[in-house]
């Protein structure tokens, strides 16, 4: 008998959007099962009925084959349900035994038994594996670690099944291990999990079975030992996915950003980037990689103009480009995709066609005279949504009617055809479908290969090691290694770097730079 079962599961909103449609979806007990899709596939909107975030429109739900209504997170708790979003729901300012009785505090008298939290939070970690520091505050712990105090929260309020929701997104190799060692043992220990994730090669490696879905439907469920990672790209997307990004080998040519002794302190005086050098060259993909929170947006925008620097210096062909603002940056042939597309990639209440031009708008051909050229601007947006594969009925719509991976391509078209000689990628495919993932990466390799130089941010460290030809990791603000991306780089050892437990000579950073 299925532990949790769902029948002809409907939900329809207020705004008519379909994002259930009739799904049968069923988890036996003790097994981890895989639930993957594209954005909008409608996984999320189901597990959010199953812990009471959302009501179905029409279907039922079971619980070890009993009927039930669960109509808000109590309700799901008590019925044995717990899920860990990702974005961590924890206390900065309380210690980690804090956030795990929050809400659920032994007392002695009107006070809160401190002392007991501590003992309960040691003592189910060493139930689990999940080792953490009961006494240690939220703020003060890496991430991997608050992952596990989320797991501990739920399993302190009785969780016999657990929903993770794209638990690795900001996991290092190694802390991606100890997760799955962690599920594995929760296993072992008669839990059930469900794993949602858009990492198929962590499905094939942690699952028992895969259900997929695409357009709000239930495409399948399949054995993970039957399956691969191709086949589930498949039917997650409805053609062939290639997951490979053909790289050709092209010889680097002169350097087209040089940095040199940057450093960055916020308005409290902290230091969020220490002495940072690099250079980036023509024909090559920089990524750098590290666990978010580590200097990464701090540089992107620095570069970009839209942080002054404290102290360094920055060149494009010689010239220097910090502190100007971003306009005088993008005259020096710079382009930026930003991290977060919403709030500085797209003006999201415009057309497609003006967000194309948006950086452009006062130069020949889309102004002339001191007038917009309207037909050379509906020109521009209709040759660019054909290259970039925009998927929308013309230009005149706007941004806020496309899907997350068409807004991002419409970034993309924009920031590639302003013929850069240099483009900052903040996490290029963050939150977009898997074939649109597969169209921006092909894009940049293309790009680099044309001549481009190109400092790929990512949080995906696979994404990194499949586009990078140098890969430099940051930990604490600060570069702690520098590596050609061959054969003998594996994401363990990167991994490594990125949590701070080794750091490249100095001599050899300076040689790799």
């Amino acid at each position: 008998m299925p532990i949790i079962e769902t029948q002809s599961i409907h939900k329809i909103y207020p705004n008519g959007v379909h994002a259930n449609d009739d799904i049968d979806f069923s988890v036996e007990p003790g097994e981890i099962h895989a639930l993957v899709g594209e954005n909008g596939a409608g996984k999320s909107t189901l597990m959010k009925i199953l812990y009471g975030l959302e009501q179905p429109t029409s279907g039922r739900v079971a619980i070890r084959g009993d009927e039930v209504e669960i109509g808000n997170p109590q309700d799901a708790i008590e019925l044995g349900i717990g899920m860990v979003h990702q974005n961590f729901m924890l206390v900065d300012s309380f210690t980690v035994a804090q956030n795990i009785i929050l809400n659920r505090e032994t007392k002695q008298g009107v006070r809160i038994d401190f002392a007991q939290a501590a003992e309960d939070t040691e003592a189910l970690s060493k139930e689990y594996g999940l080792a953490v520091n009961p006494e240690a505050r939220i703020a003060d712990i890496p991430v991997g670690m608050r992952q596990r105090v989320e797991i501990l929260k739920a399993l302190y309020r009785g969780a016999e099944i657990l929903i993770l929701d794209e638990p690795t997104a900001v996991l290092t190799p190694s802390e991606t291990q100890d997760l799955f060692a962690a599920i594995r043992s929760l296993v072992d220990g008669g839990k059930t999990v469900i794993f949602i994730t858009h990492k198929l090669k962590e499905v094939i490696e942690i699952s028992d079975r895969v259900t997929v879905m695409r357009d709000a439907r239930k495409i399948g469920t399949v054995n993970t030992a039957e399956t691969d990672e191709r086949e589930l790209a498949r039917m997650m997307v409805g053609r062939e996915v290639f997951m490979q990004v053909d790289r050709p080998a092209v010889r680097r040519g002169d350097s087209v950003l040089s940095v040199q002794d940057l450093t960055y302190a916020d308005s409290s005086g902290h230091q969020l980037l220490k002495h940072v050098s690099f250079n980036v060259y023509e024909h090559e993909i920089l990524g750098i990689a590290g666990v978010e929170g580590n200097g990464q947006t701090e540089l992107a925008e620095v570069l970009t103009g839209l942080r002054p620097p404290t102290t360094g210096e920055a060149y494009i062909s010689e010239e220097q480009i910090l502190g100007r603002g971003p306009r005088s940056v993008r005259e020096h042939n710079v382009a930026h995709i930003p991290e977060d597309r919403l709030t500085n990639g797209v003006a999201v209440w415009s057309s497609i066609d003006d967000n194309l031009i948006i950086d452009r708008y006062y130069r020949e051909p889309f102004t002339r005279r001191g007038l917009l050229d309207i037909n050379a601007i509906v020109e521009n947006g209709r040759e660019l949504i054909r290259e970039f594969n925009i998927i929308a009925p013309d230009g005149a719509i706007p941004v806020s009617a496309l899907s997350g991976g068409n807004m991002q391509k419409v970034v993309v078209a924009r920031e590639l055809s302003s013929s850069p000689k240099l483009l900052i990628a903040a996490q290029p495919t963050r939150g977009v479908d898997i074939g649109a993932i597969e169209f921006i990466h092909q894009e940049l390799v293309d790009q680099r290969s044309n001549g481009l130089a190109i400092l790929l941010i990512s949080a995906d460290l696979q994404e990194v090691m499949k586009l990078s030809d140098r890969i430099m990791v940051m930990y604490e603000g600060e570069i702690v290694g520098i590596f050609p991306n061959d054969e003998s780089l594996t994401e363990e050892r990167i991994g490594y770097y990125m949590l701070g437990a080794e750091r490249q000579p100095a001599e050899e950073m300076e040689r790799q730079a």
